[in-house]
């Protein structure tokens, strides 16, 4: 009796919890509301309410700017393809990455810039190729990578709109995994349809 009652003590928990399907249709339905009404609630929170992220280099060459703006549009491509379970788009958008980087003039960039460009790139280049020559799970995968490295170079170099960093709990063995998005509503490129809703905004960029 003690071991029943458990058992569906865990099952309750587990259902609050996890964003996960079930496998029943009713219930999926009965979820897919429930998580929908999360979305709204967080899609209806305002900018002022979300951390922002300052900047670390106000003063950069425009051709630098210019050049954070291309990178950011092809990343977010990237991540609409994934959204979308778009293989092929996501492949092609992260090889427009990788050429975007083989054009950046770094002499434009000032020394302490310089130093710390030189300590993503390489990441950046890497997951980028393993992005545009692999299947899709891969692709998610190296995405979470490339998405703390892109983190990391907008925090230092602005992006030149307004950029949310989403979180999702449940990815990579429920490690959890961000994503950089142009728009507060959660669409998760690591589940796409399976679980579209699950994740929540942590901060702003603009």
């Amino acid at each position: 009796m003690k071991k029943s009652m458990l058992f569906f003590i865990i099952i309750a928990v587990t259902t609050m919890v996890s964003c996960n399907n079930n496998s029943n249709a009713n219930e999926d339905h009965s979820k897919m509301d429930h998580r929908d009404s999360i979305s709204e609630v967080q899609n209806s929170v305002a900018d002022k309410d979300v951390k922002t992220v300052v900047i670390r280099y106000t003063s950069v060459d425009p051709a630098v700017t210019a050049f954070m703006k291309e990178m950011i549009q092809n990343y977010l491509a990237v991540k609409n393809a994934l959204t979308e379970n778009n293989e092929s788009a996501a492949a092609s958008a992260s090889g427009k990455m990788a050429t975007t980087m083989n054009r950046l003039d770094k002499s434009l960039l000032n020394a302490e810039q310089k130093k710390f460009y030189d300590g993503i790139e390489a990441e950046l280049e890497k997951h980028a190729e393993h992005i545009s020559k692999n299947k899709i799970e891969h692709q998610r995968r190296h995405f979470s990578m490339m998405s703390e490295s892109m983190y990391d170079l907008v925090k230092a170099f602005g992006a030149g709109m307004t950029i949310y960093h989403d979180h999702c709990p449940m990815y990579n063995d429920n490690e959890g995994a961000m994503w950089l998005s142009e728009t507060k509503d959660i669409r998760n490129p690591y589940y796409a349809d399976k679980m579209m809703t699950c994740g929540s905004v942590e901060e702003m960029f603009k």
